[in-house]
């Protein structure tokens, strides 16, 4: 679908709010301060993660944000993730951005030699963003950065790396940023099943450093492009003001254009996309402004791959954007811009922005996700990829557990036996009313025994070899697919209900150990 979006809005409001701070959390990985670098306050990141480890790099001529990392081990954790977990409010959507300077964190002695930075993963609420691969922007001295806008499942928001079977050394991170948007930002995209990858965000003619805060209020980066092809200087009579997605005015202060009425043709975004079949969709906007209307309106239109994308669009002073929500490319992008027959001047451009639109729809059922959550919270020591979601993606599931496919995803197996497990057992498990199997045997978990009765699919529960107390909870006899119980070398007491011993075919063990048990009449 194309739509042509033109709205106004009253530019001293658009100026106060340039004025403002950056809305959301940035994160300074690595760092144990606070520190204020250009207006923004950058936080440690210690009370948003609680695994890795703190490091000091050598970034000369980098910002000082990129002079800690924090890394994760690779050693044992292939396929596990490794999450940042920052509040948000689930109505707003966000921007969120992650950075990264590898400066040889990695490199140890002779042992080691990671000259080159690793290749990993990075995830979002359990969504896959994209694979982390900086090692041409460090070998030209650079950071690289990665930027998508999505929509919170849940209250916090998860931001995770995640070694895959090329990474070789431990995955980094240098710094992140989630930055709230306003509702009419990118408000075309149903972020409910879908979200948005940067691929390029460009100025075009622009030939300085690229355009950040404070001139655009979101922190988004526009990088120069085509300062070699075509540049021009906008008019100053231009009064662009609450164009929609609110690009900063400076974009609208360089363009690439043609004198003459001819065809001015653009290979954007500057790299090739992925060429997979069928192709990824992805979503397009351009950004225009002009006052050639004051003497002969300037009117063009608009092809990508030789694709009509906009006919006779024409520019006004007050901007205009063209945008698609679902454009399939592959490879290179061929964008011209072709005057029309009546135009006596040749076409322009300003800005342009390029996301691959990614599919987000899917998630853990949320009862099941808020539950693990409390179980986690009971352990003194969980498994340390216990952040994000629980099952998705489907390579990255956290240590012990099982899931369900299909449209429901379900929590189906807990295997966490013999891995020092310290706390008690939450009865929130009782609400993952899909589990087939519970392992907890071999830690040292103390507490009672929660009341399992929801539990209609349980067929094996290994308690054996922990600190539990209390009574073998009566209801247990309900579950008639209990195929094993298993709770010997505990500390349980009292009677074994009546109705477990009759369930057919079900193997009870409940000796060595619990000395003050009593066993059924025999």
């Amino acid at each position: 679908m194309i739509d042509l979006f033109i709205s106004y809005m009253l530019l001293l409001l658009l100026l106060h709010s340039l004025s403002q701070p950056v809305r959301g959390v940035l994160i300074d990985c690595g760092s144990n301060f606070r520190s204020s670098i250009n207006g923004q306050e950058w936080l440690p990141d210690t009370g948003y993660i609680s695994t890795g480890t703190s490091k000091t790099i050598t970034a000369r001529g980098q910002s000082q944000i990129l002079s800690t990392v924090r890394t994760f081990p690779l050693q044992g954790n292939l396929f596990r993730k490794f999450c940042y977990e920052i509040p948000v409010n689930r109505a707003q959507k966000y921007l969120i951005r992650t950075t990264y300077y590898y400066g040889g964190v990695n490199v140890n002695g002779n042992r080691n030699l990671n000259l080159n930075p690793p290749v990993f993963d990075q995830i979002i609420d359990g969504i896959f963003w994209g694979v982390v691969n900086t090692t041409e922007a460090y070998m030209k001295g650079n950071s690289s950065y990665y930027e998508a806008i999505f929509m919170p499942k849940g209250k916090n928001l998860s931001v995770c790396l995640a070694a895959n079977a090329y990474t070789d050394s431990d995955p980094f991170i240098s710094a992140l940023e989630v930055v709230v948007l306003l509702d009419q930002v990118y408000n075309s995209t149903d972020f409910n099943h879908y979200a948005l990858n940067l691929i390029a965000r460009n100025s075009f003619g622009h030939d300085g450093p690229g355009i950040r805060y404070p001139d655009d209020r979101f922190n988004r980066y526009w990088e120069p492009f085509g300062q070699d092809t075509f540049p021009q200087l906008s008019s100053q009579n231009l009064s662009v003001s609450g164009i929609w997605n609110l690009p900063p005015q400076k974009v609208f202060q360089t363009r690439l254009a043609r004198s003459q009425p001819e065809p001015l043709r653009l290979m954007w975004p500057p790299n090739p996309l992925p060429v997979v079949v069928p192709p990824y969709n992805y979503s397009i906007a351009l950004y225009f402004a002009d006052d050639q209307i004051s003497r002969s309106p300037r009117t063009f239109d608009i092809t990508i791959n030789r694709v009509d994308f906009y006919n006779n669009l024409t520019l006004t002073p007050s901007g205009v954007v063209i945008f698609a929500n679902e454009w399939p490319l592959a490879g290179t992008t061929d964008i011209t811009l072709s005057p029309a027959p009546q135009s006596t001047a040749g076409p322009l451009v300003n800005a342009g922005e390029v996301f691959q639109v990614i599919p987000a729809g899917e998630r853990t059922l949320v009862r099941d996700a808020i539950a693990m959550v409390s179980l986690r919270n009971s352990f003194r020591n969980p498994p340390i990829d216990w952040k994000g979601d629980p099952c998705l993606p489907s390579r990255y599931l956290w240590t012990g557990v099982t899931c369900s496919q299909g449209p429901r995803i379900r929590i189906t197996i807990l295997n966490l036996m013999s891995i020092g497990l310290e706390g008690s057992i939450s009865p929130s498990i009782a609400k993952l009313t899909a589990l087939t199997t519970i392992l907890l045997g071999n830690n040292t978990l103390h507490g009672t025994i929660p009341d399992l009765s929801s539990l209609k699919e349980l067929a094996i529960l290994h308690l054996e070899d922990n600190l539990i107390n209390g009574i073998l909870p009566p209801s247990l006899g309900n579950l008639t697919k209990l195929r094993e119980i298993f709770v010997q070398n505990n500390n349980l007491s009292g009677d074994i209900p009546k109705t477990l011993v009759q369930i057919p075919g079900l193997t009870l063990r409940y000796t060595p150990g619990n000395p003050s048990i009593i066993p059924p009449p025999s």
